[in-house]
């Protein structure tokens, strides 16, 4: 049997760090949605589908967080919030496309 070269067990640091925020349900979802210009809360929700006003809004705060989507506040009247992906989230539409596009070829 072949020695298994160690380096090759430790998963990259980068790709633990992408999948910490990527790999949570329904982000990439939200960034996918995104992806076609900013969006209110009640739009993605609908965009989303099935994700609770709770959970939208944990995955929003989380997004915002790591620097991916932008909250913006307009005072209105009325007062209306929409989100945005930022520069660094816009970066990984073309990863998601591509992710896309490899499930729908490979996956079931």
């Amino acid at each position: 049997m072949a020695e298994v070269d160690e380096e090759h067990r430790v998963c990259d640091t980068a790709v633990t760090l992408a999948f910490s925020v990527l790999g949570k349900r329904w982000n990439g979802m939200i960034l996918s949605s995104l992806g076609s210009g900013p969006s209110t809360f009640a739009a993605l929700r609908r965009a989303v589908g099935g994700i609770s006003d709770t959970m939208l809004s944990d995955r929003l705060a989380e997004l915002a967080d790591a620097g991916l989507v932008a909250r913006t506040v307009d005072a209105g009247p009325p007062v209306t919030v929409s989100y945005a992906l930022t520069p660094s989230g816009d970066g990984l539409l073309p990863i998601l496309d591509q992710l896309g596009r490899w499930a729908s070829a490979n996956l079931a």
